[in-house]
């Protein structure tokens, strides 16, 4: 084979593996929590309202004093529950990340 097609089907190969991590890292972002969506179907009905005491999505003031517990805290007290919420709010198959995404989103 010659030097040029050598390099051709080196470069082809490169290309076709950098469009391939591209691809699949628009997959990923494809699959990333939607926040407004999660929340509208799992912690709405309590932080959208205030029921039962939750404290509010947007209410800075009321979100400061968990805020300061720490993430861990948070996710653990949302894991197991407090109050009236039940071990994992309504969340049922969020994982930790996606319950500090969701606690983040509430707590803007």
């Amino acid at each position: 084979m010659s030097k040029i097609i050598s390099k051709k089907l080196v470069q082809s190969a490169l290309g076709l593996s950098f469009l391939g991590l591209g691809l699949m890292g628009a997959s990923l972002n494809a699959s990333a929590l939607d926040e407004p969506a999660k929340y509208k179907a799992t912690c709405f009905a309590c932080h959208g309202t205030g029921a039962a005491g939750a404290p509010l999505t947007g209410n800075a003031e009321a979100w400061a004093p968990r805020l300061e517990k720490g993430m861990d805290a948070l996710v653990s007290t949302v894991k197991t529950g407090v109050g009236a919420m039940p071990p994992g709010g309504l969340c049922g198959d969020c994982s930790d990340g996606d319950l500090k995404a969701l606690i983040e989103f509430m707590a803007k």
